[in-house]
């Protein structure tokens, strides 16, 4: 690796690492000023703070790092340019895909960080950091899905609530039906449902069941029942930010299993498997816009090309909320809707990087 390799690579990384150096700490102070009487009242031990505010960092910095990475390099190659630094370079005999290959090396090591951190470090900061949030700062948000609870809890048994309290652990219009070969059996219906941890059961009333026969069916009554069930309650309550916590190839087996139960929620937890590898991509496309815009010395200087890189930046961001909203809230197809940015704004990134060379 040459001189200027060392030199780009090491601007590329420093100015990286500087500007979450200045947003991280913002972030924080800002989070902690809007939660603070939360925490106070609450009570919480300072330890479980300062546990909170580190994974937050981590969560905070691995969702804006599309934002962070496409700032970082318009800023330094800006300067670059306006230091007519670049031109030097390009006069000296480099190629402009030579100069643009210290860049790539550059988003090489921040795709390949982020990358790993994706698949084990991350996962563990979400999860203590969504814990802590609907803990102590939430209030009366919950972190189960609680409504609409529709779940395949055997290759052969269906369940079904209107919804659940996990306070009071109740449920409303409780429903299980039992298959043998595609051929319903039975039947069985209860207005409220409520787990009794003391005996580990649960307590259905308004029970009635409805056993399939070949001619007649047989209907039992009861007003109250007191049983077992082979599910337990946490398949009752499935976590909102479950797949967000979890290792990649835990992720991989957790959806495999909530596909044969027929989750309601695959979509949300295919965009976060999807994501894992998209957001190392998305650093080579930001790198190569980035690297279009400024590298070429303008009238306005380094504030017109980071005004330019922060709307750029910030429309990437919103189509990515976009489409993944979409995924998760329709049949939009969460790999379509990971991937449509990267391929939107990989077209831009050729254009931009031909109008540039030009």
């Amino acid at each position: 690796m040459k001189i200027l390799d060392w030199y780009i690579l090491k601007k590329y990384l420093s100015t990286f690492i500087t500007i979450q150096l200045l947003f991280v700490p913002i972030a924080i102070i800002v989070n902690l000023a809007d939660n603070i009487d939360k925490i106070l009242a609450n009570e919480v031990p300072f330890n479980l703070v300062a546990k909170y505010y580190f994974n937050f960092t981590i969560y905070f910095s691995s969702s804006l790092l599309p934002l962070f990475l496409f700032l970082s390099v318009i800023w330094f190659t800006s300067k670059l340019a306006s230091d007519t630094e670049v031109i030097a370079f390009l006069s000296s005999g480099i190629s402009f895909f030579r100069f643009l290959r210290s860049y790539l090396v550059g988003a090489l090591i921040i795709a390949l960080i982020a990358f790993l951190f994706g698949l084990f470090i991350v996962p563990k900061a979400s999860k203590d950091f969504n814990e802590f949030s609907y803990k102590y700062l939430k209030g009366s948000k919950k972190s189960y899905d609680t409504q609409n609870i529709y779940r395949q809890i055997s290759p052969n048994d269906f369940i079904y609530l209107s919804q659940f309290n996990p306070k009071s652990k109740v449920g409303s219009n409780f429903t299980l039906e039992h298959f043998d070969e595609n051929i319903l059996k039975y039947k069985i219906e209860a207005s409220n449902i409520r787990y009794l941890p003391s005996d580990s059961i649960f307590r259905l009333s308004n029970y009635t069941k409805r056993i399939i026969g070949k001619e007649n069916d047989v209907i039992i009554n009861k007003r109250t029942l007191d049983t077992s069930f082979a599910f337990k309650l946490k398949d009752l309550l499935p976590i909102k930010y479950i797949a967000e916590t979890l290792s990649y190839p835990e992720l991989v087996s957790f959806i495999k299993q909530e596909k044969l139960r027929g989750s309601s929620n695959i979509g949300r937890y295919q965009v976060v498997k999807f994501k894992k590898w998209s957001i190392p991509f998305s650093v080579f496309v930001l790198t190569i816009i980035a690297f279009s815009v400024s590298s070429v010395k303008r009238r306005g200087g380094t504030g017109a090309n980071l005004a330019f890189g922060i709307v750029v930046a910030m429309i990437f961001v919103f189509f990515d909320k976009v489409f993944s909203v979409m995924a998760q809230q329709s049949d939009f197809s969460p790999f379509l809707a990971v991937w449509l940015p990267n391929i939107l704004f990989g077209i831009l990134a050729i254009y931009l990087l031909y109008y540039a060379k030009k």
